[in-house]
């Protein structure tokens, strides 16, 4: 047994500020990812959050090209990205997806110019890395900060959540303000992008946000239970990945720890596999999509 236990515990491991810091940040992070990520799946909004994750990084590289923390320039962007893809997108998904894309464009543009001068102009180092892939072990931002981003995120949610998931089964649900109930929405999605880029890099974010809220839908069609499979999932995740990455350091003579970022990304990835196996055999025909199971999902919780 303790053999087991350091061969999965390398040493220094419980003893380590770094990671302490990191465990914190990571499971707040992952369960404000996993509650925004279930509405972003039920709503199918996987390509705003992706969006949002370019950007994010828009807004993180230009805040380290001013000197400020990369969170500010995460969240801040990422609130006005948002902002702009709700009231110039319309209803039709079509309209919406529209909206989207021309700020993905701009954000693309805006990320590649300031990336740039971080690495000629002001000549800061990792600056690439650092916003694209994520460095949960060197975050500087102040954890009173995060959480309170994080509070804000999923107080939103917690205030809207009725009419949103009306607003996610009628687009034009009668006494439901949807443009409104939608900014709310996209606002909190912002920040739970904004605090995944920090996590696991702006590029990587999606994964976070997406992964286990698909995985809870995976396996249930209950709302509340999906919410709670979701941050379990995200947060199991994140410490797995937190883990392998530490110990990664002792598996080679070179002694040099693989990303955080990609341990986490797949054990996500694994994990949504392992558990849309049963799904598929259990359903009724191949053509089965899971779009429309995420709808029966909203529609089973509303009626309910």
């Amino acid at each position: 047994m303790h053999k087991l236990y350091t061969w999965v515990f390398e040493p220094g491991f419980f003893a380590s500020a770094p990671v302490h810091t990191a465990v914190v940040i990571g499971g707040v992070t992952a369960v404000v990812s996993a509650v925004v990520g279930v509405f972003t799946v039920l709503r199918g909004q996987s390509f705003a959050g992706h969006a949002l994750g370019d950007v994010s990084a828009a807004g993180g590289s230009g805040a380290l090209l001013i000197g400020v923390t990369p969170l500010t320039g995460f969240i801040g962007l990422g609130v006005i990205g948002s902002g702009a893809m709700e009231l110039i997108g319309i209803q039709r998904v079509r309209g919406r997806d529209l909206a989207t894309g021309i700020v993905l464009g701009a954000a693309i543009g805006l990320t590649a110019l300031f990336l740039y001068l971080d690495t000629s102009a002001s000549a800061t180092t990792g600056a690439a890395q650092q916003i694209l892939f994520g460095s949960i072990f060197t975050i500087t931002s102040s954890l009173t900060i995060i959480i309170t981003f994080s509070v804000l995120a999923v107080g939103a949610i917690a205030v809207i959540w009725r009419p949103l998931l009306l607003a996610t089964v009628i687009a034009a649900a009668r006494g439901v303000p949807v443009r409104l109930v939608g900014l709310a929405y996209m606002l909190a999605l912002a920040v739970a992008v904004g605090l995944s880029s920090l996590t696991v890099g702006a590029i990587l974010s999606t994964a976070l946000l997406i992964g286990p809220a698909a995985t809870a839908l995976h396996l249930t069609r209950r709302m509340g239970r999906a919410l709670i499979l979701a941050c379990v999932t995200g947060v199991a995740a994140t410490w797995a990945g937190i883990l392998l990455a530490y110990d990664s350091y002792y598996w080679g003579s070179a002694h040099e720890a693989l990303p955080v970022s990609f341990f986490i990304v797949a054990v996500i990835f694994v994990t949504f596999l392992l558990t849309g196996l049963p799904a598929r055999r259990a359903a009724a025909g191949p053509r089965e999509a899971s779009a429309p199971a995420a709808a029966d999902t909203t529609r089973d919780q509303v009626a309910a």
